[in-house]
């Protein structure tokens, strides 16, 4: 699939999502996060992808959302961009797929929320996190609330968004927010790398793993330790769980 704004393409079973406003350093307007949303749908529902790749085309990631948007009209206009977002965020959490995503440049208000909605965030040493909302008197979207507490714990967490200033790649992962940073040069590559390798694993383990981890803070021990009981089990009914076992033992043998 490909277009104006936003491109999409399969191989290797990795869907590659890519931002494409480069002249606007991939800022969001409404037929941006529509393309996005419509990217996510058919990810979630096609069997033959089983990693995404997000990335941005040009020097950035994701520069927040076009405040020449909401310049003419503030409250229409983010009532038409933040719901088709939303739904792409909502899509990317909860798909057993694994979602990377390529960060260089700006990842700026929604571009950093969507980001951290990623399960692997591989940022060039380029890269810039910032919260950006607090900078224009908002509040955040994206599920940037949800995701930042869980990363790196409420005081942290009020400390990046109440006074908005830019991480850079080697802070933001030392808090916690992404997995690596490598040279800029090295940012397609790598994020590619780890996308194939993802989807290369077990992907109804990975997406219990996903499923399990992503909802554990709404559950008690208890309840957790049964839903990982019933996740367990089900993995175990997969052709895939017998392969493997009988694959770690065939190699134990061999030794």
């Amino acid at each position: 699939m490909t277009g104006n704004v936003l491109t999409m393409d399969v191989a290797d079973r990795v869907a590659t999502i890519t931002f494409n406003r480069p002249s606007a350093y991939n800022a969001l307007d409404v037929e941006l996060a529509v393309a996005f949303r419509d990217a996510c749908r058919q990810v979630a529902e096609d069997a033959d992808v089983r990693a995404v790749l997000l990335q941005g085309a040009g020097r950035a990631f994701i520069a927040g959302g076009d405040l020449n948007a909401m310049r003419e009209s503030p409250v229409d206009g983010l009532n038409q961009l933040i719901p088709p977002v939303h739904e792409a965020v909502e899509l990317l959490c909860s798909m057993p797929k694994p979602v990377v995503a390529a960060v260089q440049g700006a990842a700026a208000g929604a571009g950093m929320s969507i980001a951290l909605a990623a399960d692997f965030v591989v940022a060039a040493d380029s890269a810039r996190l910032s919260f950006a909302y607090s900078d224009i008197a908002a509040s955040g979207d994206a599920g940037v609330s949800w995701t930042l507490p869980r990363l790196v714990g409420l005081r942290k967490a009020l400390h990046i968004a109440m006074l908005g200033q830019p991480l850079s790649a080697d802070q933001a992962l030392q808090w916690g927010l992404i997995n690596e940073v490598v040279a800029v040069d090295e940012l397609t590559a790598r994020s590619n790398e780890l996308a194939v390798e993802l989807a290369g694993r077990h992907t109804h383990a990975l997406g219990q793993i996903k499923r399990l981890m992503r909802s554990s803070f709404e559950h008690s021990l208890t309840e957790q330790l049964q839903r990982e009981h019933d996740a367990f089990v089900d993995c175990a009914r997969q052709p895939a769980f017998t392969q493997a076992v009988e694959g770690f033992f065939a190699k134990r043998a061999a030794k």
